[in-house]
């Protein structure tokens, strides 16, 4: 399959053979690693990775993917780039494309990332937007099929705001390719209704199905997957926290959702997680609210149910199948 100068923006832009595709590239791109063998074919290649939002695993896992690959990297923080600021997003699109092969962008709104492909002549890859989160999800596609062994049919039910890239992202993933996404949660944090209506079509061809509901039982009753996020997103403002910890106190993981789940549930997190105090947002926001976990409890979190770490090493492995492929090394 022939990938070569794709951007990689929203895996809206992908059909369901190159998303499976793409998880199978990244499995391959495992299996070497594990193994010792090398498979730096891109040798001389560079790539400029764009962080407005910072990230621990989005920036190792480029990082990482691109020297297994044997390639360079520029990474780009808000202090290392006039990008927005005194350069426009289409003139920074243009100087960067002139000097790299490929272009990573993490930040807020998605008509940036879309703006830098436009202009950049390169392929350029969403690290997160405010939108999507598309690396995110194939390595979460990875994870669920090395754990079960397939994804057609799997049950997937997203426990929290569900408006924003994590929600969107799994719910037009499992559309596509045939699973059962639930989106669990109050009614004011379901999906724009555009996406939804977008998904069911998708999901009419996948034989997928996608359900909304504020009904914790019914809504993780035989799920195979339970996934959540932290329920304020980077960047948000902090009086949010009072909102959202107030309406989604219901929605948090617990051992009983997951004993209501499927025999074999699993556990899922893009992380970072708040299910301890042993951080500095953490700390004080359960300080501040008597909440010792937030989102999910640690007794979940450190489960054997759990897949949160592996879940996170396959971001490097698919971001890898990423880069190769839209660069045309495979």
């Amino acid at each position: 399959m022939d990938l070569k100068g794709r951007n990689f923006l929203t895996l809206k832009d992908f059909t369901p053979e190159e998303i499976i595709y793409l998880v199978d590239l990244a499995a391959e791109y495992k299996d070497k690693k594990k193994k010792g063998i090398l498979h730096d074919n891109l040798r001389g290649k560079n790539i400029v990775l764009i962080f407005e939002k910072t990230s621990t695993r989005t920036r190792c896992s480029f990082e990482v993917a691109a020297h297994d690959l044997g390639m360079g990297t520029t990474y780009l923080d808000l202090s290392g780039s006039q990008i927005g600021k005194k350069e426009s997003i289409a003139d920074t699109a243009r100087v960067l494309g002139k000097m790299y092969e490929g272009i990573e962008y993490r930040g807020y709104e998605q008509a940036i990332v879309e703006e830098l492909a436009k202009y950049a002549g390169v392929p350029v890859w969403n690290g997160l937007t405010n939108e999507y989160h598309p690396t995110q999800m194939l390595a979460d596609m990875l994870t669920i099929r090395e754990h079960f062994g397939h994804l057609k049919d799997i049950r997937l039910t997203y426990m929290g705001d569900a408006r924003y890239n994590m929600g969107n992202s799994l719910m037009i993933v499992c559309a596509k390719l045939g699973m059962h996404f639930t989106a669990c949660t109050t009614k004011e944090y379901f999906p724009e209704e555009a996406l939804v209506a977008q998904c069911r079509e998708y999901a009419a061809q996948s034989g997928a199905t996608i359900t909304l509901t504020e009904d914790v039982d019914a809504g993780t009753k035989e799920a195979d997957v339970i996934y959540t996020d932290v329920w304020v997103s980077m960047g948000e403002p902090e009086e949010v926290w009072e909102e959202r910890i107030t309406k989604l106190s219901p929605y948090k993981v617990t051992k009983s959702v997951m004993d209501n789940a499927g025999e074999n549930a699993v556990f899922l997190h893009c992380l970072p997680a708040f299910h301890d105090l042993k951080t500095k947002i953490g700390k004080e926001q359960g300080e501040k609210y008597g909440f010792t976990e937030l989102e999910v409890t640690d007794e979940v979190f450190g489960s054997a149910q759990s897949l949160v770490f592996e879940e996170a090493e396959n971001r490097m492995h698919t971001i890898k199948a990423v880069i190769a492929a839209t660069l045309g090394a495979v």
